[in-house]
């Protein structure tokens, strides 16, 4: 075949380091556009950002050009720094060192997006630890429980 087809949709979900509380109403859509540019640049079109004040959901169709890990990478360490610059509560921001990424399907992307639009709401019933475990659990991932949370 000469030429490259590709359509992978991530679902890529990341905490704040300690899940410290940071990312705020005052802050969260204007990362969230910032974390948009980024997918963009690296040519992985976010269709969905949301989250709560300690984690974050991101649906994106994943380039071709870049390795999952490697645009993780960078979405981490470009809005770590973005973050950083928006004032002196925000001065000792740092995301987890691990991620969750989960493959979707394209009959299930407005599920995904849903999903991901109503964290706040979904969050007043359930904390990220119970949210994760059920994502991992959905995706018949195994892991260690005593990992996930360092």
């Amino acid at each position: 075949m000469p030429q490259s087809l590709v359509k992978n949709y991530v679902h890529i979900v990341f905490s704040t380091k300690y899940r410290e509380d940071f990312v705020d109403e005052k802050i969260e859509k204007e990362l969230h556009s910032y974390i948009a540019v980024l997918c963009k640049d690296f040519e992985s079109q976010a269709l969905k950002i949301g989250g709560t004040d300690d984690h974050i959901h991101i649906l994106c169709k994943l380039s071709r050009k870049i390795a999952l890990m490697k645009l993780v990478q960078e979405i981490k360490a470009h809005s770590s720094k973005w973050i950083k610059t928006k004032g002196k509560k925000y001065e000792n921001f740092f995301w987890q060192d691990g991620y969750g990424a989960f493959s979707v399907g394209e009959k299930d992307i407005s599920i995904v997006m849903n999903y991901i639009q109503n964290q706040r709401q979904h969050h007043q019933k359930q904390n990220f630890k119970n949210e994760l475990i059920e994502i991992l659990k959905k995706h018949k991932m195994e892991y260690d429980e005593k990992y996930l949370w360092d």
